[in-house]
């Protein structure tokens, strides 16, 4: 019998994630797969002496659903196969990193550019202004690291842009191009071993984001193969064996990619499309281990 190991957060789940951890129980235990779940802050793993050392036993792999970066890294040089691997996991937590591993590769995405370190505040905001040149007002202004819409803001005038500096100064966060006609509309595609297997369309008419935990409702849509394409290739680049893909849509139909998530929850995704991903997610580890 097979045994997985599937690694959560120890500090609170968000009903995602509840919803993935047993969706995965589900599907695993339907092929007789041992599944046994434990927190990050239950993974002993430390350095000693100059090796690393894990108070685990060993499994067919690991799903790791969290984005602590170290436990991962040390579990990884212990020997334990990671889904996704953590440097895949990095290249997405990071938004400003995910749209540089994905630069210069033909993929479309919205011009953006990075806030710089700040270590003490001297009050100057003299660099917004080349930003705004060259973005221009509405703009959107993401932090780096967030989730289900909740570190997106919109800046529709200069003032509204300096409330949102002033308050991220010391976090690292992305200047965007707001892609007007695609507000709070775009499409969540799920990708698996680098094949597309679901996607919806995802819509806010009362909002410029489109995340269902936002208030956003999901609906089935048929989508042209650059939008798949564009997907699959996303997922390749930076190395996903299962990840979501969120794609807006441009002013002449062209898919534009606005973010990329190495953990998309599929709970609202199985409902709209009847896909089961979190089976075809298990079929497809088990037939890499």
């Amino acid at each position: 019998m097979k045994r997985v190991l599937i690694v959560i957060n120890g500090y609170g789940l968000a009903g995602g994630i509840q919803h993935q951890v047993k969706r995965l129980e589900e599907e695993f235990s339907k092929r007789n797969v041992e599944v046994e779940i434990i927190k990050n802050t239950q993974v002993f793993a430390y350095i000693f002496e100059g090796d690393i050392k894990v108070s685990l036993p060993k499994y067919d792999f690991v799903l790791y659903l969290d984005k602590d970066r170290y436990v991962a890294e040390l579990l990884e040089k212990a020997g334990y196969k990671l889904y996704n691997s953590i440097d895949s996991i990095i290249k997405c937590d990071d938004k400003m990193l995910t749209h540089i591993c994905l630069a210069n590769e033909g993929i479309k995405m919205p011009t953006s550019i990075s806030s710089t370190l700040c270590y003490t505040d001297n009050g100057n905001r003299d660099y917004l202004n080349p930003v705004i040149e060259k973005i221009g007002l509405p703009m959107i202004v993401k932090e780096n690291y967030g989730s289900l819409g909740k570190q997106v803001y919109l800046a529709n005038n200069y003032e509204k842009l300096l409330e949102i500096e002033n308050k991220l100064i010391h976090i690292p966060h992305i200047f965007q191009q707001y892609i007007e006609c695609s507000k709070g509309k775009d499409y969540r595609i799920i990708v698996i071993g680098g094949k597309v297997i679901a996607y919806m369309k995802r819509e806010n008419p009362n909002s410029y984001l489109s995340n269902l935990a936002t208030g956003g409702t999901a609906s089935k849509v048929d989508l042209s193969k650059p939008f798949l394409d564009t997907a699959e290739k996303c997922a390749k680049i930076l190395g996903l064996d299962y990840c979501g893909v969120d794609i807006l849509e441009g002013e002449r139909g062209e898919p534009i990619v606005s973010e990329v998530n190495s953990n998309a929850f599929y709970e609202g995704i199985e409902k709209t499309t009847g896909v089961n991903v979190a089976g075809c997610y298990v079929d497809y580890l088990l037939s890499k281990n």
